[in-house]
């Protein structure tokens, strides 16, 4: 069976690539400006330049068992899915992101329903959560609409993603600092928005590699948006206080409320993705 990942090089879509090997002849999209795993047959193009994006993959003369697209950021990304794809396959894979929704009136878990963030202009003139936002809209007309769906769909909705190939540090102001790790050992106060109480349910790279791999042939995933997360809901301050325990020091907080006041974490349900499928508690 073959496969392509738009993507290749990054975070997920690295460790995706290498998963999928044990089931897959894998090739790769990306610009070509870091190198893919061994064994990934390369394709080059930039996401953004469409005809060039048509070309590398039409050009390619593969019809794939699945495309994951794992950098799918905007409308004019899901766009061109939709109108290259089903040359080549009848089946994909998206990752979107859980801060589509309205962070004011998000929950954890949070259910596929909800409040999203709803912006308007072009691609450049939007938030990252915007835009993701503006391309599920695209799929989700497209799942609506009449007649056969020529490319199977589905679209998940991971929150923070952490393992190898991901930058420490989730929510502002420390969200993916590369620097991260060294702030902790010097003893710097950390700045978390109101003082870490904000619920996070992070989910492991590989975990989330091996849902995507697993949906492929489930008709169930088929036109369909799902939300995922890791097995745990935890306050945002205790995942600075883990990271803080490996590193063998006390976390210091800066001007936000001090731990001691905070609530004890609940017993919360959770969405989560282990083994061979998705379950809820």
């Amino acid at each position: 069976m073959k496969a392509l990942i738009i993507g290749g090089s990054g975070g997920l879509s690295g460790m995706l690539a290498s998963m999928a090997k044990e089931t897959y002849e894998v090739w790769a999209l990306t610009r070509g400006k870091r190198p893919l795993g061994a064994g990934i047959i390369p394709l080059c193009a930039d996401r953004d330049d469409r005809e060039g994006f048509k070309k590398a993959i039409l050009g390619a003369g593969v019809t794939w068992d699945v495309v994951f697209d794992c950098i799918c950021m905007n409308e004019r990304h899901a766009e061109q899915d939709l109108e290259v794809l089903p040359f080549v396959s009848s089946r994909l894979v998206v990752i979107s992101t859980d801060s589509v929704y309205d962070p004011a009136r998000k929950a954890t878990p949070q259910a596929e329903d909800g409040f999203f963030v709803e912006e308007k202009g072009a691609p450049e003139e939007c938030s990252y959560a915007g835009n993701k936002r503006k391309m599920e809209n695209v799929f989700l007309r497209y799942f609506s609409g009449e007649g056969e769906h020529r490319l199977n769909v589905t679209l998940f909705r991971p929150g923070h993603i952490y393992g190898p190939g991901f930058l420490l540090g989730c929510y502002p102001e420390h969200s993916r600092q590369k620097e991260l790790p060294d702030l902790i050992l010097a003893g710097q106060p950390l700045s978390l928005v109101t003082g870490g109480i904000h619920i996070t349910q992070p989910v492991f790279v590989r975990d989330l590699a091996r849902t995507m791999l697993d949906s492929v042939n489930r008709e169930g995933a088929f036109q369909q948006i799902f939300c995922i997360g890791g097995p745990e809901a935890v306050e945002n301050r205790l995942y600075y206080e883990i990271l803080g325990r490996l590193l063998g020091v006390e976390i210091p907080y800066g001007n936000c409320l001090s731990p001691d006041t905070l609530m004890p974490i609940p017993n919360i349900p959770a969405i989560y993705a282990t083994g061979s499928t998705i379950y809820r508690n």
